[in-house]
């Protein structure tokens, strides 16, 4: 038996929408929102992590690399080193061995390090959770910071990686192309609750759906509002 599947489509005849001006956008952002909730509705961070050491780590590693690869490397490095503590004293080379596949291997095999070491001996072991003091970690901007703060720790936070910056250029939300910039304009339209599962879903989006090069209009739910589509 044939399955149909029923795609949520904008009629070719229809006027491609404006970009909201300053005043419409927090409904606008609302409904991006609303929308992103009906095709994801559980918002998930995709890298593997039993702890926040460890999606700290993680996290570090997916810089000019994909989730799917580190999630292929972090089994091994977390086998060998599990926190921060084991971490702090690995060997560097031994590192670089295991990470070698994510690209950039010695400056992320010495961030890692670092990390650990700033972790055991300025956080008494411990995660922090303030993103003034995650940034003060090697490796950690406020990208990463912010990754640790929504998903780690529950607490509010609106990573902006590229998916997130390219959507909300496409759908109007902003013309920034600042990440701290757009991270505070988004801030500013949505809930601080909503904040940490809004870049999930932005990001699950861009990866499914609003591709960089051949984004699937004709398949998107946001089409409706989006003043980019196709």
């Amino acid at each position: 038996m044939r399955t149909t599947i029923t795609v949520e489509s904008v009629p070719a005849k229809t006027p491609r929408p404006k970009r909201p001006n300053k005043s419409e956008l927090p409904r606008h952002a609302r409904t991006i929102l609303r929308d992103l909730k009906k095709d994801y509705p559980v918002a998930i961070c995709e890298l593997t992590h039993e702890s926040p050491f460890q999606l700290l780590a993680a996290t570090i590693l997916s810089a000019q690399c994909t989730d799917a690869r580190v999630n292929m490397v972090t089994p091994h490095l977390f086998a060998a080193y599990p926190t921060a503590a084991a971490m702090a004293v690995a060997d560097i080379s031994h590192v670089e061995q295991l990470v070698r596949s994510t690209g950039f291997y010695a400056s992320k095999a010495k961030n890692l390090i670092g990390m650990a070491n700033g972790v055991m001996t300025r956080f008494n072991g411990e995660v922090p959770t303030k993103i003034e003091d995650l940034v003060t970690l090697p490796g950690v901007g406020r990208k990463t910071a912010n990754v640790l703060r929504s998903v780690a720790f529950d607490l509010p936070g609106l990573p902006v990686d590229t998916h997130v910056l390219r959507l909300s250029k496409r759908l109007g939300l902003t013309r920034d192309v600042d990440p701290v910039k757009v991270e505070l304009q988004l801030n500013a339209l949505l809930p601080p609750k909503e904040w940490g599962e809004f870049s999930l879903r932005m990001i699950l989006h861009g990866r499914r759906i609003c591709d960089a090069r051949k984004p699937k209009c004709a398949e998107c739910r946001l089409a409706k509002v989006c003043p980019s589509r196709a």
